[in-house]
C-alpha cells in the first residue's frame, strides 16, 4: 500500500509517500519538509498563529511535491494520515482538515496519526525493528520513556515534570545569546567549552523514578551566567558544555534504570532501545546511550535525523501500521492539542 502522510504540529510543514510491503517492510517513496525558522527566528521561538498561517500558505505544494517526487498521483494512493495531535491547534486544524479534504474528494480511508506514535514507529520502518522495545523520545516538546507492545500498544514509564530536554537546549540559547533553533547551537559552544569548569544539578538523579526534570538545571544555568555577566565566548562555551554534560549524564542514567526495568520485566525478550526526537542528533546524548546499551547488553536503534525530527514520511508510516490493521478513522475525528500515547483511545479497538 502507498500512504500519503501530512505532518504540520509545530514549524515544519511536512507532506511523504512511504509504501508498506505485503511483509511489512517499508519504503520511503518522499519526503518533503519545509521548515519555517527563518519566519519565527525574529521572536526568539515558535509563534503559533504564524506557524498555522505559513501551514496554509504552503502545505498544498507540499504534497504536490511529495507526489510528484514519489512518481504517483494522488489519486492513487491507498489513504491519507495526517497528524491529528499533540501539538499546536492550529497548525494541527490545517493538516487534519486537508486531509480529511483529500480523503473525502478521493474517497480515501482517512488514518488520524498520534504524532508520538508516529515518533514510537519509526524505527520500524528504518530498521524492520520487532515489537516490544523501550523508546526515548527526546524532543522540543516531550521527553519520556515507553514500552512500545504493538501499534496502539503503549505504557508511559517516565516523562519530564517540567521542560522537555529540546525546549531546555533552546531556552538556555536563548538566555546565551545563541541562535535558535538552540541545540545545535549549544552542542556547537559545548564542544569548544570545557564541562568541568560548571558543575550544574542534575535533577531527580538521587530518587528511584524514570521521571525528568529539567527545569532547575536551566535556571541553574541562568544564574552562573548572571554571576559572572557580561560573558566572553570562553564563558559561553563553558556554560554550554557544563549544562550539555549534565543534559546527556541525566540520560544516561535514567535509560541505564529503564533498561534494567525493560530486562526485569521480559526477561525472555532482546533488549532494545529506540532513541527518537531532535535531541537524539546530540552527539553527547547519543554518546551516553550507546555506552548504555553495550553495558546492558541492549540494541541500541537511532533513526537517521531527517525522521528524527518531525516529517511526513514518520505520520505516513505510522498511518501505514494502523491501516494494516484495519484502523481508519472519520471524517469528523477532531484534532486534538494534548494526546498521550498511553490514553485509550489510542487503542485499535477504538478506531472507527
Amino acid at each position: 500500500m502507498q500512504i500519503l502522510g501530512i505532518e504540520t504540529s509545530c514549524d515544519e510543514t511536512a507532506a511523504a509517500i512511504v509504501a508498506r510491503d505485503a511483509d511489512g517492510g517499508g519504503r520511503i517513496l518522499s519526503n518533503v519538509v519545509r521548515s519555517q525558522l527563518a519566519e519565527h527566528a525574529a521572536y526568539g521561538g515558535v509563534v503559533p498563529e504564524l506557524a498555522a498561517r505559513s501551514h496554509v500558505a504552503h502545505l498544498d505544494h507540499i504534497i504536490a511535491r511529495a507526489a510528484r517526487e514519489a512518481g504517483v498521483e494522488l489519486a492513487g494512493v491507498d489513504a491519507i494520515a495526517a497528524t491529528a495531535g499533540p501539538g499546536l491547534i492550529g497548525g494541527v486544524l490545517v493538516g487534519l482538515t486537508t486531509a480529511k479534504a483529500l480523503a473525502a474528494a478521493l474517497d480515501k480511508p482517512l488514518v488520524a496519526v498520534n504524532h508520538l506514535e508516529a515518533h514510537a514507529l519509526t524505527a520500524r520502518l528504518t530498521d524492520r525493528l520487532e515489537f516490544p522495545y523501550l523508546m526515548l523520545l527526546v524532543s522540543g516538546g516531550h521527553t519520556q520513556f515507553v514500552l512500545v507492545r504493538g501499534v496502539g500498544a503503549y505504557e508511559r514509564w517516565g516523562s519530564t515534570l517540567d521542560d522537555a530536554l529540546g525546549e531546555a537546549f533552546d531556552k538556555v540559547a536563548k538566555l546565551l545569546g545563541l541562535e535558535q533553533p538552540g541545540g545545535p547551537q549549544v552542542e556547537k559552544q559545548a564542544a569548544l567549552g570545557d564541562p568541568a569548569r560548571f558543575r550544574f544539578p542534575r535533577p531527580l538523579l538521587g530518587q528511584d523514578r524514570l521521571d525528568f526534570s529539567f527545569s532547575g538545571l536551566k535556571t541553574a544555568v541562568r544564574m552562573a551566567a548572571e554571576d559572572i555577566a557580561p560573558l566572553s565566548e570562553a564563558d559561553v562555551a563553558d556554560l554550554c558544555a557544563g549544562f550539555q554534560a549534565a543534559a546527556a549524564e541525566i540520560v544516561a542514567v535514567r535509560s541505564r534504570a529503564a533498561l534494567a526495568r525493560f530486562k526485569a520485566q521480559l526477561p525472555t525478550v532482546p533488549a532494545q532501545l529506540v532513541a527518537a526526537g531532535g535531541v537524539a542528533a546530540n552527539q553527547a546524548t547519543r554518546l551516553g546511550l550507546r555506552q548504555v546499551a553495550e553495558e546492558a547488553g541492549a540494541r541500541l536503534v537511532v533513526p537517521p535525523l531527517a525522521l528524527c525530527t518531525d516529517n511526513g514520511a514518520m505520520v505516513a508510516w505510522a498511518g501505514a501500521e494502523r491501516l494494516a490493521l484495519g484502523a481508519t478513522d472519520g471524517l469528523d475525528v477532531a484534532a486534538k492539542a494534548r494526546w498521550p500515547l498511553d490514553s485509550a483511545d489510542m487503542r485499535l479497538t477504538h478506531a472507527a
